[in-house]
């Protein structure tokens, strides 16, 4: 499991640099409009290929920490990818938001600072929503302590990418 633990990581660091790659080619300014565009379209290839493999490392972490029965699984899986659906669709607009703020980091003025930030917070906060929304489904299929083990893994190996994205991202302050 700390293997698999690791390997979430490496790729999640890994992940969470795209952002910051792209902040520095719009910083440089050498990048043509043609080949931004082609570099952009990449980018999302790629963080769309990690994300995929973040999502399957992280549904082997949890299949391998929850030790469900063959019952279990077989009522908890079809419930858990309707959740990691609507957990990834969150992390679309997570990633549109890095991407507006990678492309106007150098200009941003206060207005869409104060917008940027807000909005992110509403994403947490949505986040939090589908969670709480989730318990009561999860615990219809799961025994009490193993839903909450499934939400303890839930978040402990989404702050880890978390707190890797948040490494990667410049402060706002550092474009002046």
């Amino acid at each position: 499991m700390k293997k698999l633990m690791l390997a979430v990581l490496l790729t999640g660091t890994w992940l969470l640099s795209v952002p910051s790659l792209h902040t520095q080619a719009a910083r440089s300014g050498q990048a043509s409009t043609a080949s931004s565009k082609e570099d952009q379209g990449s980018i999302d290839k790629s963080v769309a290929l990690l994300r995929q493999d973040l999502r399957s490392g992280k549904k082997q972490v949890i299949a391998a920490s929850l030790r469900l029965t063959d019952a279990e699984a077989t009522k908890f899986w079809p419930v858990y990818d309707q959740y990691s659906a609507e957990l990834s669709k969150l992390g679309d607009q997570r990633y549109a938001l890095l991407k507006e703020y990678a492309n106007g980091f150098w200009t941003l003025t206060d207005n869409q600072a104060l917008s940027l930030i807000k909005r992110s917070l509403s994403q947490d906060e949505q986040v939090a929503q589908l969670r709480s929304k989730y318990v009561p489904i999860v615990n219809k299929v799961l025994p009490g302590t193993k839903t909450a083990t499934f939400f303890q893994l839930d978040r402990y190996i989404n702050r880890l990418i978390e707190l890797q994205v948040s490494g990667e991202i410049p402060v706002v302050q550092e474009q002046k």
